[in-house]
């Protein structure tokens, strides 16, 4: 049977990326990823405020598609528009809130803690994600030969947004408390940025932490992939829903390393609530426990549901 096409539209951020291939893959789709740009004047204007024209975005899509799924608010306005386009011809499936009507899509996937409700909404624990078993399986081996001890505990970090600053005092905080719960313990440390991690926090990290330490400079997803399997222990900074909803998929323990908002964190404060009574995470704090829980791979929940539909979806 041959496959149905998908068309991935994001900002090209990684957490937005994680999201969609996630999704395209769980539902085995033949896709190709196309970031969105707007054009000049329609970067500031909301979506609910937006002409569904595709003078508002750059891109000139003529590959053929059969699903768009998309993520992130540039990708709102190109989705409404080749639905409105395609008609029935198309389904599309947009993750997170879109800020629009409901039903300008077949289908939304949005996180439990973002409290969105409609007939065509499927909640999802925490962000969906590409991650699998057999992917980190697969990568363990990239950072093996560097471990030389037998604990091993896992920080990865996310960078500035709307919410946190990533000023140097709490980032130094993090450390000393990564250095005394797990390094003066017999811990060796793996240190993994993101896309969006600024290079003097790396800088800093380099100078805080000793030459035994694993610390990775640049982005690099092997890295990461392997980091999360050779773990004992899994940190992850306190921006990023999507990493910890990746690191979820281990059943490891997850310990969030909070930091002081700059602005009212309302969705953050939800989403912590809703996986630390799901037992899977903690705060990073002055001491250590172990804990188990149930491997969360909400992808696979909510792509066999989808499927399901598309079997009855007549594409005409």
């Amino acid at each position: 049977m041959t496959k149905l096409k998908g068309l991935l539209l994001t900002e090209g951020m990684h957490g937005m990326i994680s999201q969609v291939e996630g999704l395209a893959k769980a539902l085995d789709l033949d896709f190709i990823h196309e970031k969105i740009e707007l054009n000049n004047f329609w970067k500031l204007i909301p979506p609910r405020l937006t002409p569904v024209q595709n003078f508002v975005f750059k891109n000139k899509i003529d590959k053929k598609f059969d699903i768009v799924i998309s993520c992130g608010r540039k990708s709102v306005i190109p989705s409404i528009y080749l639905k409105n386009k395609f008609k029935n011809k198309i389904m599309n499936i947009h993750i997170q809130d879109p800020k629009v009507s409901l039903n300008n899509f077949d289908f939304i996937v949005s996180p439990e803690h973002d409290d969105l409700k409609g007939n065509n909404v499927i909640q999802s624990k925490g962000a969906i994600h590409y991650l699998r078993e057999d992917e980190l399986n697969k990568d363990i081996d990239y950072l093996k030969p560097q471990i030389n001890k037998q604990k091993v505990v896992s920080l990865i970090i996310g960078g500035p947004n709307r919410y946190y600053d990533f000023n140097e005092k709490e980032i130094n905080s993090i450390f000393q408390k990564v250095k005394k719960n797990f390094i003066n313990e017999g811990f060796q440390l793996i240190l993994i940025p993101s896309m969006r991690t600024p290079q003097n926090i790396i800088e800093l990290s380099k100078n805080f932490f000793d030459s035994s330490q694993i610390i990775i400079s640049e982005v690099d997803k092997k890295a990461y992939l392997s980091s999360l399997k050779l773990a004992d222990y899994i940190i992850v900074t306190c921006d990023s829903t999507s990493m910890i909803s990746e690191a979820a998929i281990t059943g490891k323990p997850i310990y969030v390393a909070q930091m002081t908002p700059i602005k009212k964190n309302k969705r953050f404060t939800k989403f912590f609530e809703l996986f630390k009574s799901l037992n899977i995470i903690k705060d990073l704090s002055n001491s250590i426990e172990n804990w188990n829980y149930k491997k969360l791979n909400e992808t696979d929940r909510i792509s066999i549901y989808i499927k399901d539909k598309i079997k009855n979806y007549e594409f005409s």
